[in-house]
């Protein structure tokens, strides 16, 4: 029986990436306790998650026959532009206008065709980030073209 590499090869990946993000957080930075929370806190706690995620995809993908599956090139080069462009563009853009931005590059590869939708997605998805990161966490960041917080 041929094992599910594909799925077995990024559960293995993930699994390490979290072990490796969650142990640089531990060694770098406070911990705190769970009234005050630390720096590192938050960092290692997402790591110990997405290595749990990668050991929940990993686990079931050793003991099932696997498929042949291409690699998602277009996928692929719209997220990873999306990151970039999220990167580079935060400052001159802001917060608001940067998200939309890369909602949409990242949404331009999906199987689901029309704009109405990514724009729905879009609305959604930039009033998410200004409820919970400007309004709610009240995080300094420059919301719109040259206006920081």
């Amino acid at each position: 029986m041929r094992r599910d590499l594909y799925d077995l090869g990024w559960g293995v990946i993930l699994a390490l990436t979290g072990l490796a993000v969650a142990g640089y957080a531990w060694a770098s930075y406070d911990m705190g306790s769970l009234r005050r929370m630390g720096p590192g806190f938050f960092p290692v706690t997402l790591g110990l998650l997405l290595a749990g995620l990668g050991a929940l995809i990993a686990i079931p993908a050793m003991g099932r026959p696997g498929q042949r599956r291409p690699f998602a090139w277009p996928e692929t080069i719209a997220v990873v532009t999306a990151l970039l462009v999220f990167g580079l563009a935060l400052d001159g853009l802001g917060v608001l206008l940067t998200t939309a931005l890369t909602v949409l590059i990242a949404s331009a590869v999906a199987p689901r065709r029309g704009l109405g939708w990514r724009l729905a997605l879009t609305v959604v998805v930039t009033a998410l980030v200004w409820l919970v990161f400007v309004q709610g966490l009240n995080m300094s960041l420059p919301v719109w073209p040259g206006a920081w917080r």
